[in-house]
Parts: C-alpha cells; sequence; structure tokens
C-alpha cells in the first residue's frame, strides 16, 4: 500500500517541538555539579533552534519592593553568562549596571520586569515601539555590541527570584519572527526545574527558599542603612534575634556581608 508522500513529513511546528523535547531530555542527563555546562548546551541549543549568534542568561533576585523611585521594581541581576563572552559585553553589562545604580533603566528592561511573576517571551519589537530602534541606547548597546535583534524570555520561580534569556542576531540575518519567539517560549517552558537549579548551584538559597514576611522587613532596614540593632528595636525582637534573621538572609542572596548584599542592591552582579 502506498500512502501520499507528505505524511512522513514533519510540520515546522512538529519539527521544533521534537527538537525541544530531545534538548529537556539531554539537560536532565547532565550531573548536578555540571551547572555550567548544562547552561552552555541550553544557550547553544537555543541559539541552533532559531539561527541566532548569541545568548546571555541572567539570574536575578528581588531584594525589595517599597522604593517607589526604583524603575524595576526591586529586582536585581545576581548573575549574568554569555554563550559568548567578550570584553565588550563585559564593559556593557559594567555600563548597564552602573546606569541601574543611577535609576536610568531602559524600556526594554522596565518592560520586561513589568511582567514578573509570569512566564513570558517578546522579541524587542513586542516590548518597544518602532522608534526606539533610533534610540541611542539601541544602537550602543545591541547594535554596537553586534546585536541587531533579540528575544527575551522571563521566567518566575519564585516571588524573589526570576532568570532571563536574551537570544540575539547580528546584523547579517533578519529580525525574529512571532513564529520563532514562540518556539523558543515551546521550548523554555518547561524547564522551571532547571532554572531554580541553576540559581542553586550558584548558591542562591532563595530560589527555594523565597524570604519571609519578617525577614522581608529586616532586608527593608538593612537597605535603609538601619543598624541591626536599630532594626531589632523597631521589630521589636532580641538582637540575637535578628541577627539570626540577617544571616539567614546573607545565605539566601549567597553574601557574606552587608556591604556585598549592599553591591547586589547597586546592581553589581557576579
Amino acid at each position: 500500500m502506498h500512502f501520499p508522500f507528505s505524511i512522513n513529513l514533519m510540520s515546522s511546528a512538529e519539527l521544533f517541538h521534537e527538537h525541544a523535547h530531545t534538548l529537556w531530555d539531554e539537560l536532565a542527563d547532565f550531573e548536578a555539579s555540571q551547572a555550567d555546562e548544562a547552561l552552555h548546551h541550553l544557550m547553544k541549543k537555543l541559539c541552533e533552534l532559531v539561527g541566532a549568534q548569541n545568548a546571555c542568561w541572567v539570574g536575578a533576585v528581588r531584594l525589595s519592593g517599597n522604593f517607589p523611585g526604583d524603575p524595576v521594581k526591586g529586582w536585581r541581576p545576581r548573575l549574568v553568562r554569555f554563550l559568548h563572552p567578550s570584553p565588550p559585553l563585559d564593559d556593557g553589562v559594567r555600563e548597564e549596571m552602573k546606569k541601574l545604580e543611577e535609576g536610568c533603566v531602559d524600556e526594554t528592561t522596565v518592560q520586561n520586569v513589568a511582567g514578573a511573576g509570569t512566564f513570558r517571551v517578546n522579541r524587542l519589537a513586542d516590548l518597544v515601539p518602532a522608534e526606539w530602534f533610533d534610540s541611542p541606547y539601541y544602537h550602543r548597546h545591541y547594535r554596537g555590541l553586534g546585536h541587531a535583534d533579540a528575544i527575551w524570555a522571563g521566567f518566575p520561580i519564585n516571588a524573589d527570584t526570576e532568570t532571563y534569556f536574551g537570544i540575539h542576531r547580528d546584523e547579517e540575518h533578519p529580525r525574529f519572527t512571532v513564529e520563532e519567539r514562540d518556539t523558543l517560549a515551546y521550548a523554555l517552558r518547561g524547564l522551571k526545574w532547571f532554572h531554580r537549579q541553576q540559581m542553586l548551584n550558584h548558591g542562591l538559597l532563595v530560589a527555594s527558599s523565597p524570604l519571609t514576611p519578617v525577614e522581608r522587613q529586616v532586608l527593608n532596614g538593612l537597605l535603609t542603612g538601619l543598624s541591626e540593632k536599630e532594626i531589632a528595636a523597631a521589630q521589636g525582637q532580641s538582637y540575637h534575634t535578628t541577627h539570626e534573621y540577617v544571616s539567614a538572609i546573607y545565605r539566601k542572596f549567597g553574601v557574606n556581608n552587608r556591604s556585598a548584599l549592599m553591591a547586589l542592591w547597586l546592581g553589581k552582579t557576579s
């Protein structure tokens, strides 16, 4: 019996889904000690999936939502990793962090953070109007670094942690399509376990243990410059109890002291 040739062909969507399923299986085969290798593999495969040339991963934490002048609502990058790192990219990250410290945040970042708490995947064209592509920011931080377009994915782990993927194309390729955006969304949607494991492997225990309400209040005191004794008095706690909360906060954010915590608040990454 002969069947039409077409039934032997997979549709583009089915083919993309098959690649995604293979990727999920490959990631599951990495040992817990191979977190960096697994992340590199994921970024490489995502680029191959949609014909991109570079990718970055950002592990972000929420420090405080009580500062109304903060354009990113207390979210701070804790870790940044590139598939193909380079000195210009590293310099670009440092420049971005300096602007964050000054309260100057680009519209694309503001729009990404506005969706915190929900899984979202957007092209640049989904986040900003067409005139943004003529802005100094785009020419400095995208085209100036060899990136003409990007897809950004935000993945909530819990109320205090999220991860972001940026998938980049160079100027020799067309901008991303809606179909390519949706392909990446499908590939990333089933990987919550992976995102959490990445954060935990880098010492960010808050990925599995969000701050308690009391820890949140103590953290706000730390960020506003109060001493532990002053925080204890404000909370009606003993100094010893407050110190235990402070130590727990440091452990959850993967820092060792208040200086490192404040560096994180000011946008310093590791």
